[in-house]
């Protein structure tokens, strides 16, 4: 018995089965064939990124934002977990799972989304699943992948429970299942915010909101839009945002001033509502900022917040917080 987990992000999707993980971008693709297969460069991954699926061949992450004429996402919850979720989950654990072997899963979904959608994103995913992993080479490999359990969790727990847990699912850091502690996560759709009050879940300090990273990047787009006519999709802002520019149509357009302003702004709207719904939570020992939105906006955000604010570690990949603590939690309910 194998365990895995998956966080199936609007922005990006992650996996990981303890020892290695990857992420990419939350688009689907048509797959195209390549007339020219040749690159110039070395490969950015070795993970898989075309697969043949319910016989629809697709690609996913930034294979389908370079290469696909037909691209997918979104960021309606709904329409995300009926058309995208299984997708995006099945190409992330491809990687992970053995041909036919049983493996459990934990995953996780925002507050607001949980209770609606945690039953069919199990049934989505509890299943024999057959696929056909495509190589960059051109290689098809079959492969069946059995996940025999599955549990979804509150999204923001899994980064308590990584800060919780070893990777043997034991309690490492004893202060997080003693204390009350608060999570900020923000991440590209969602900013969630919990309390476990040694170890329980507070519904009445508990909400998600419509205060992600797109919020931000939606105010970058249409400013970009309004300079240069082009409407930029928001995934292709990524790697502008973290640059400082993009250029659009051979004009160079500097992001610094404009990624400063939506971001303090967003952090303002954020801290309004953490201050309001723990309002009467005054006894928070510990608030902790996680997500790659946490990451991003802690500089803005942490000052803002009424609290003891756990400092964001800086050297760790921020994305992978609660998809870490998935699989911690695994190794915590299904002990080898």
């Amino acid at each position: 018995m194998r365990v895995l987990a998956v966080d199936i992000g609007f922005g990006y999707t992650k996996a990981t089965d303890g020892q290695q993980s990857q992420v990419f971008k939350s688009i689907v693709g048509e797959a195209n064939t390549a007339q020219f297969g040749e690159t110039l460069t070395p490969a950015q991954t070795t993970a898989p990124r075309q697969f043949s699926l319910a016989g629809e061949e697709i690609f996913v992450g930034e294979l389908a934002e370079n290469q696909s004429r037909g691209r997918s996402f979104t960021l309606d919850p709904a329409q995300f977990i009926a058309k995208y979720a299984k997708t995006l989950g099945l190409a992330a654990l491809a990687p992970y799972a053995e041909h036919g072997d049983p493996v459990r899963l934990v995953t996780g979904l925002p507050i607001s989304f949980y209770r609606k959608f945690k039953d069919p994103l199990t049934t989505l995913l509890q299943q024999r699943h057959v696929l056909t992993i495509v190589s960059p080479s051109g290689e098809r490999v079959d492969k069946a992948l059995y996940i025999e359990k599955v549990r979804v969790i509150p999204q923001p727990f899994g980064s308590l429970f990584n800060l919780m847990l070893n990777a043997q699912g034991r309690t490492l850091q004893q202060r997080f299942a003693t204390e009350k502690i608060g999570v900020i996560d923000i991440g590209f759709r969602t900013a969630d915010f919990t309390i476990s009050d040694k170890t329980r879940y507070s519904e009445r300090g508990s909400l998600s909101t419509d205060s992600g990273m797109s919020v931000a990047y939606s105010a970058i787009a249409n400013l970009l839009q309004e300079k240069s006519g082009t409407q930029v999709e928001l995934y292709r802002l990524y790697e502008a945002v973290t640059r400082g520019s993009i250029k659009i149509k051979g004009q160079k357009y500097e992001l610094a001033a404009v990624v400063q302003q939506a971001f303090t702004q967003l952090a303002v709207r954020i801290a309004a509502e953490v201050n309001r719904l723990w309002a009467d939570d005054w006894d928070i020992d510990t608030i902790v900022l996680t997500g790659g939105g946490g990451l991003t906006l802690a500089p803005y955000l942490a000052p803002l917040i009424q609290g003891e604010v756990l400092p964001v570690p800086a050297d760790q990949d921020a994305r992978l917080s609660n998809v870490m603590g998935y699989w911690k939690y695994g190794m915590h309910i299904w002990p080898a």
